[in-house]
């Protein structure tokens, strides 16, 4: 068997040659074998040969050590900045997030204050209208309860003074003695008118009616329409029964020389607006109605002629006053005192039957028909 062939361009393998040592002085030193010569001179000589190949094979070796570290670093770089680019992405829109979120907080923080503020302005400003509305309405009540207070005082006093045992004749002028009364200018009668119309005056005529007692006879027609009334009772003119006491009653008492105020005066008794208040001589304010100059208690401001005007009234929340004379308060008064007893009777304050309702409405619409025609009790 052949032994193998060295490779071509490769130095020789070495071949130790055994060389016999031989001790020499040291002082000498050491002193090589011709055998160790030679195989040194082998080695330098086969390190000469390969010495280039291996350089430049490690230099192979580091060129490609250092590409595939540069390809490493370089995938690794832009591994680390991908992430950390889509990390920046990330705080960017969680930072754009709490930016909108915060500029919708704000937002309605601003528009819940302003909310806020016009609540509070509102329910101030709702606060002072009912306050300003609640002290108008105290200081309307207390007049009225000072008017009604007056009136109630005046109305005992009357009571008081006028009894069926003895009645107050100045009340009830139908009752004073013919010798008392007096004859009247211009006007005379038969006795036999006389004795039919005024029985009360003249006993002697053999009549026995008294005037507490005085035929009466319901009227069908005005039964009827008051009956329906009352079934469903309101203040609407347009129904038949209070559309006969407008036409009938009410328009003509309210009807005074100045019309203007006339109609006032009717649309604020309709409306129970209408104050009454008595004055005092030493303070009468001025105040002109239609042309009419009442500077004085001597002028009435709806009839327009000179009259001791010892009341005055006034139209809602106005603050005029109108001095008006005793005809003309009792004109009022009429009319008052009718739609006072028809508001009772519909806000169901009157527990009465159908017929005696009846009968004072009737009594009430008599009273304004006397003052229409211009009977009114004498004032003390």
């Amino acid at each position: 068997m052949c032994p193998p062939q060295p490779d071509q361009g490769l130095p020789p393998p070495l071949v130790a040659v055994p060389v016999p040592w031989k001790n020499t002085d040291p002082c000498q030193g050491h002193r090589e074998s011709p055998g160790a010569l030679v195989e040194t001179s082998a080695g330098e000589e086969a390190q000469g040969q390969e010495g280039p190949a291996a350089t430049q094979l490690d230099v192979l070796r580091l060129r490609s050590s250092s590409m595939e570290i540069r390809e490493k670093g370089s995938e690794f770089l832009k591994e680390e900045l991908h992430r950390a680019q889509k990390e920046l992405k990330l705080k960017d829109e969680e930072c754009e997030r709490l930016s909108k979120v915060r500029e919708q907080l704000e937002q309605e923080l601003e528009e819940l204050t302003a909310s806020l503020f016009e609540e509070a302005h509102k329910m101030v400003r709702e606060a002072n209208m009912k306050q300003a509305a609640s002290e108008k309405q105290l200081k309307e009540a207390r007049g009225k309860i000072d008017m009604l207070q007056a009136e109630v005082t005046a109305l005992k006093t009357l009571v008081i003074t006028s009894t069926p045992a003895s009645p107050n004749r100045e009340l009830h002028p139908q009752l004073l003695s013919p010798t008392k009364a007096g004859p009247r200018k211009g006007h005379s009668r038969h006795k036999s008118t006389s004795s039919a119309l005024c029985p009360a005056v003249c006993p002697a005529a053999g009549h026995t009616l008294t005037p507490d007692r005085e035929g009466k006879e319901v009227d069908t027609i005005l039964f009827a329409e008051f009956q329906a009334w009352r079934e469903a009772p309101t203040l609407d003119k347009t129904c038949p029964f209070l559309e006969r006491v407008h036409r009938e009653d009410v328009g003509p008492c309210l009807d005074f020389t100045m019309q203007e105020l006339s109609t006032l005066v009717r649309a604020a008794v309709e409306d129970n607006t209408l104050t009454i208040e008595p004055v005092a001589s030493q303070t009468l304010p001025a105040v002109k109605v239609a042309e009419v100059e009442c500077s004085s208690t001597n002028t009435c401001a709806l009839s327009g002629l000179t009259r001791t005007c010892r009341h005055r009234i006034r139209l809602g929340d106005s603050e005029s006053h109108y001095y008006i004379s005793p005809s003309s308060r009792a004109r009022i008064t009429a009319v008052c005192n009718f739609f006072t007893y028809i508001r009772y009777i519909q806000q169901g304050l009157v527990r009465q039957n159908a017929e005696p309702m009846f009968w004072e409405i009737m009594r009430l619409r008599k009273e304004m028909s006397l003052a229409k025609l211009g009977f009114f009790p004498q004032e003390a």
